[in-house]
């Protein structure tokens, strides 16, 4: 069986959960909204990564219209909100997209997750996610969700295929 860094070669689309992952899993209620707080390294990853050539896509139980701007704003590709069944959501996002299961890394931290990373080439958790994740991950990050953890595993994919520190994806 190959390691997760000899998967990492055919990896072509980066898929994400929220809440734990690009969060801390903390949501502050506001009047009208649920706030959360996202990494900027975790964030700018992204960025450096759509400008790499990635998909990269969302796929959360959350609601947030403004938290999916945001996150299209910075260069992911969609953001499927409301994902009760993550495994439908990532069937279709793979008919879409036109990648197969070994081009996926998906990161995700909690049960509903389980199910898609037993399907990806590349099932990756922060280092706080459940027991189950656990488990099932071919990776764990030793960084927090909310906390770089996003960052660490698209840096180490881009590294693994040269394509980290490239000189023309300075000048944005």
């Amino acid at each position: 069986m190959l390691s997760y860094k000899e998967k990492l070669p055919a990896i072509t689309t980066l898929i994400f959960d929220i809440d734990g992952v690009l969060t801390n899993g903390e949501v502050f209620v506001l009047k009208n909204e649920f706030a959360r707080a996202i990494n900027t390294k975790d964030a700018y990853a992204i960025q450096y990564a759509r400008r790499m050539g990635y998909t990269v896509l969302i796929i959360t139980g959350g609601e947030s219209q403004e938290l999916k701007k945001s996150l299209v704003d910075i260069g992911v590709h969609e953001v499927y909100l409301r994902s009760s069944n993550k495994v439908d959501v990532y069937e279709q996002a793979k008919v879409k997209y036109q990648f197969e299961d070994h081009q996926a890394l998906y990161m995700g931290d909690d049960i509903p997750d389980y199910k898609v990373m037993e399907l990806v080439g590349v099932a990756t958790c922060p280092q706080d996610a459940v027991v189950e994740i656990k488990h099932v991950a071919h990776y764990q990050s030793p960084i927090l969700g909310g906390k770089g953890c996003v960052r660490d595993v698209i840096e180490q994919t881009l590294r693994c295929q040269g394509k980290w520190f490239k000189e023309d994806a300075f000048h944005w």
